[in-house]
């Protein structure tokens, strides 16, 4: 067990011929390094990803393919120029996106990055701007859940630096809604910068789905088009490619060197989960839409899509119209079953700062601008306003436990939840609750 000295605390556990200090080991260590040769299959990392349905999966990536996806994408989506540009990747290094855009792309493609651990608020909400200004960042690389948090924190914030190095700002995790991606370009690219917003996963290992800077004419929210060697589409229940207008299943039809080898110690899983819903055909349980120039739209995991009175509701849809009011920062929506309409919509909303959580009327006003987005058919039968979400290190909402929480049900696994206190809160607030049964 490899222990590093950090925090000076001298009254540590420590277990003699098990814990060695990272920097005696080190200190032994020759200054000439000769590399080894593996083969491009050689497995390379294991990493765990939540699952859907609880139980998380060993992702397994080899050597070869996953360096050589890596490192093309993080020099093609980003236009990098790596003798004058200084590259930020806010993630968790720990989970794929730090992985393969802190460690393998950008260090593979002899880049100058920032690397950062802490959190966008500590000591202040500028945290992050501070940074940008003090080492000239110009490509930031971030998830929409920080961008909401910026937003509902104010636009003063970002406005008291000097942002006008960055020149290109991308966005990972989960789909942005078109209000973050608005604001995201507007008050921190100046109104200037290209914005790429790009699909991929844990199982993916690099970037699929994104526009290229100064090539792609974007659309705020969508994914826009496979990358160059990606061969991405939408197709319907039979597996038929539909059409542009038409919305279904997101699948790959061609290999792709960074693609996931196995789950770890279960290839019979790996099997069920991403190649047994259409044959031939990788599915990893997206849905997403085509709009009439046939550009991709992702709508979220097809296990957050409700049935609602006999209509598909994405929950996606339902959190853009929640966050495009001034007074929502962010929002998740679950289906929890319902007897009169299969499943009723249940929204939990995160509020920007100085809005009153008990104001009288504050949950029938969102719920008439749902209606008024979408229709009265995605009326949230139930609001709740909540101080935050539980979410996954990268970013991702958990909406499995809000469904949970929403049914009464136990908890599932939350092992994967950056805090999992925020489920006790949640679970505390929920009785008082509101909203009309219409």
């Amino acid at each position: 067990m490899l222990v590093v000295r950090r925090t000076g605390q001298e009254d540590i556990a420590w277990t003699e011929g098990r814990d060695v200090w990272w920097h005696d080991l080190v200190e032994r260590q020759s200054d000439q390094h000769t590399p080894q040769a593996f083969d491009a299959e050689h497995p390379l990392f294991i990493l765990y990803t939540s699952g859907t349905t609880g139980k998380p999966k060993g992702i397994l990536h080899t050597t070869g393919g996953y360096l050589t996806q890596a490192s093309y994408t993080h020099h093609a989506v980003f236009d990098l120029k790596p003798e004058t540009d200084v590259f930020w990747c806010t993630a968790d290094v720990g989970w794929v996106t730090g992985h393969s855009y802190i460690v393998y792309g950008p260090l593979s493609n002899g880049a100058t990055e920032v690397l950062y651990e802490g959190t966008p608020d500590t000591p202040h909400q500028g945290r992050w701007w501070e940074i940008v200004q003090k080492y000239g960042v110009t490509i930031l690389y971030t998830a929409p859940t920080a961008i909401r948090a910026c937003m509902k924190w104010g636009d003063d914030i970002p406005a008291k630096f000097d942002l006008s190095s960055l020149r290109i700002l991308g966005s990972v995790g989960e789909p942005i809604n078109p209000e973050a991606w608005v604001w995201y370009r507007k008050h921190i690219g100046a109104d200037a910068t290209p914005v790429v917003d790009t699909w991929w996963q844990t199982e993916t290992g690099s970037i699929m789905i994104s526009p290229l800077p100064g090539v792609t004419e974007t659309k705020p929210g969508s994914a826009q088009v496979p990358l160059p060697g990606i061969a991405a589409t939408v197709v319907d229940d039979e597996a038929r490619e539909v059409p542009n207008g038409s919305g279904g299943y997101l699948v790959l039809t061609e290999p792709w060197p960074s693609m996931l080898r196995t789950i770890w110690g279960d290839d019979q899983r790996y099997i069920d989960t991403y190649w047994s819903r259409f044959e031939g055909r990788y599915f990893a349980g997206d849905g997403a839409k085509k709009d009439d120039d046939g550009d991709i739209w992702l709508l979220g995991r097809v296990d957050d899509v409700m049935l609602v009175s006999g209509h598909n509701i994405s929950t996606t849809e339902v959190e853009s119209a929640l966050v495009s009011h001034p007074k929502v920062a962010e929002a998740a929506v679950v289906g929890a079953t319902d007897p009169q309409t299969t499943q009723a919509i249940c929204a939990f909303v995160i509020l920007r700062s100085g809005v009153d959580t008990e104001a009288e009327g504050l949950v029938e006003e969102l719920r008439a601008h749902v209606a008024k987005q979408l229709g009265p058919i995605a009326k949230p039968k139930r609001i709740l306003p909540v101080a935050e979400l539980p979410k996954t290190r990268s970013g991702k909402i958990m909406r499995r436990l809000l469904r949970d929480v929403a049914e009464n049900r136990t908890l599932g696994d939350v092992t994967t939840l950056t805090d999992s206190s925020v489920m006790d809160l949640i679970q505390a607030k929920l009785p008082s609750a509101s909203g009309s049964e219409d």
